[in-house]
């Protein structure tokens, strides 16, 4: 289905069961539960989805399990976080056989390109597949930066279209939109500068925290589009120290845990990551809890 490139698309986690296999049936649930809950696209197979954690073949059985539970309701794009162009390829090519809507194309893994070199693992990618393509930029995770020099060089790469900016300088949404009027969509990539995004010219959001709190999100971004900016910042204040975890090296640990709390998912993370304990453990619980009780009142916002 075409991809509007507005709203709210978490990065969906992939569920386990106790022994580590992958729960298909359980991650369709959770998917679904998102749907219902009315995000507006899934992103499969991020950060939050393990990726990395995961083998080719088990990638692509996730991506299929969740195409089939959405069924068209909304777009899916799912994530190419390779080592290399031949393997991006490769799974990029089977993502659009599986019936992913778009790729969320990420900077190679483990090796750090120079500028020459980005750009051409993003062209590699691009020429052999219809799929339109997010590109994904978080310099304090991937080492790598998609600056102006690198998105000047992609302009007339037709099916790139979109910027999921994740570095947590929101000055770059501007720079961006100067540099490039309206040629890149972009979309807030952190969760803790995800407002300060819309306001600065992004269409939407991928997040992480949605996955616990999918109403809120939707309905903070729901506020901004219609101008109600007082209840946007109203839900943006209540949720900020859940977003703050999306910033954290254990945010998939964290954001899992959150699932949990709230009765959505389970916490079972793939090593090499292993689910938190001890302080911190309790510490990101207590926020979680502490969310839920003091969650704001969305009836009146959807009255309005």
């Amino acid at each position: 289905m075409a991809i509007g490139w507005k709203g709210v698309f978490p990065a969906v986690t992939t569920q386990l069961r106790a022994d580590l296999s992958i729960d298909i049936a359980d991650t369709q649930r959770v998917v679904d539960d998102l749907i219902r809950d009315g995000v507006t696209g899934v992103i499969a197979l991020g950060t939050v989805g393990e990726n990395n954690s995961l083998e080719y073949d088990e990638k692509v059985q996730v991506l299929s399990a969740i195409v089939e539970v959405v069924d068209g309701r909304v777009p899916v794009i799912t994530g190419v976080s390779e080592y290399d162009t031949r393997r991006a390829v490769r799974y990029a090519q089977a993502a659009e056989k599986a019936g992913a809507d778009g790729l969320m194309l990420l900077p190679p893994m483990v090796y750090v390109p120079k500028a020459h070199e980005l750009v051409a693992h993003f062209k590699g990618v691009a020429e052999q597949t219809g799929l339109p393509i997010m590109l994904y930029n978080n310099p304090p995770a991937y080492r790598t930066v998609i600056d102006q020099e690198v998105l000047t060089q992609l302009i007339d790469v037709p099916n790139i279209v979109a910027v999921k900016e994740s570095a947590p300088d929101t000055r770059r949404f501007t720079d961006f939109r100067n540099a490039f009027g309206d040629r890149y969509v972009l979309f807030a990539g952190l969760d803790d500068v995800a407002l300060e995004g819309l306001y600065l010219g992004a269409q939407g959001w991928v997040s992480g925290l949605t996955n616990a709190f999918p109403k809120e999100s939707v309905e903070l971004v729901a506020a901004f589009a219609r101008g109600d900016h007082a209840k946007a910042m109203e839900i943006y204040r209540w949720f900020m120290p859940l977003l703050h975890l999306d910033a954290e090296h254990d945010l998939v640990q964290s954001i899992k845990l959150a699932e949990e709390v709230m009765g959505r998912g389970s916490e079972r993370v793939l090593p090499p990551r292993y689910v938190l304990q001890g302080e911190r453990r309790a510490e990101v619980i207590a926020m979680v809890e502490k969310a839920a009780a003091t969650r704001p009142d969305l009836s009146v916002a959807k009255a309005a």
